[in-house]
């Protein structure tokens, strides 16, 4: 199993705009041959969002995560978010 994880700050005014991304890129992946689920969460304490999507193996993420960045792809994330985004290619061990 792979975890494709990112974490998003997104700027006061701008929180339902990029869950509104992060839902488009999750439900992208959905057809995807190898795609298990897609999650968006808020931590609670900073309001940090966090995406969260599971393949069955690198193969599967890699042919289908294209899917999902094309969703996304015109959304002003410079504009909805304070700073970089943090990603993580997480892998069962």
């Amino acid at each position: 199993m792979i975890v494709h994880l990112s974490i998003h700050t997104p700027k006061p005014d701008k929180e339902q705009d990029l869950v509104a991304s992060m839902h488009r890129f999750g439900a992208a992946g959905a057809g995807q041959p190898g795609f298990i689920e897609a999650r968006i969460l808020r931590d609670a304490r900073s309001g940090r969002l966090v995406g969260m999507a599971r393949w069955e193996d690198e193969a599967s993420w890699r042919a289908g995560v294209e899917a999902m960045r094309a969703a996304v792809a015109d959304d002003p994330f410079d504009e909805w978010e304070r700073g970089e985004t943090e990603g993580f290619f997480l892998e069962e061990v």
